[in-house]
């Protein structure tokens, strides 16, 4: 009577105790009930879930390499203010007429990425140019000041990039000063 299966056994119980409406059901991956033979999807179903899938992974990829390129961009802006900041802190420690006098502070310069790295490989070199002028503006004291702007250049594949940086001098700066 119940051929040895534990479904069989299952369900004549259930029908002996007057539950007939409480069989278990055999349910396939398309939610359908059936036999465990019709299990399996369908070529629509995979192909639409590899579709998915690879999308996913594009995105990701896509991602990695944007942040990638986003941090490289970051650590060269970085840099390019490390040197201006350089430069201009440097000029603020010299005098007046070493600030005045022409060819004291050499007007190009160039610096690497990296200047302590080892053999040849300093990364991107940055080319940049100090340029010293008169204030764009006249008043009692414009004489005795002096505009100092400070731009650096560099190449970022085939982008070409530059920073600029520009501060005010006095002929009674930091190093005249008496407390």
């Amino acid at each position: 009577m119940f051929c040895g299966r534990p479904r069989a056994v299952a369900d004549a119980l259930l029908e002996a105790m007057g539950l007939e409406n409480m069989k278990l059901q055999t349910l396939t991956p398309s939610g359908l009930s059936g036999s465990a033979g019709a299990a399996g999807f369908s070529l629509l179903e995979v192909t639409v879930g590899m579709g998915v899938i690879g999308m996913t992974a594009a995105a990701l990829f896509s991602g990695f390499t944007s942040g990638f390129f986003n941090m490289q961009m970051a650590r060269e802006n970085l840099r390019a203010t490390q040197i201006m900041l350089e430069k201009t802190e440097t000029i603020r420690l010299y005098n007046w007429s070493q600030i005045t006098s022409n060819g004291f502070i050499p007007a190009t310069f160039t610096e690497a990425y990296d200047p302590h790295a080892s053999g040849t490989n300093h990364g991107i070199v940055y080319t940049g140019t100090v340029s010293i002028a008169n204030v764009p503006f006249t008043n009692s004291y414009s004489a005795n000041m002096r505009l100092i702007t400070v731009r650096v250049s560099w190449r970022t594949g085939e982008l070409d990039r530059s920073r600029e940086f520009s501060t005010f001098v006095s002929r009674d700066g930091l190093q005249d000063y008496i407390f």
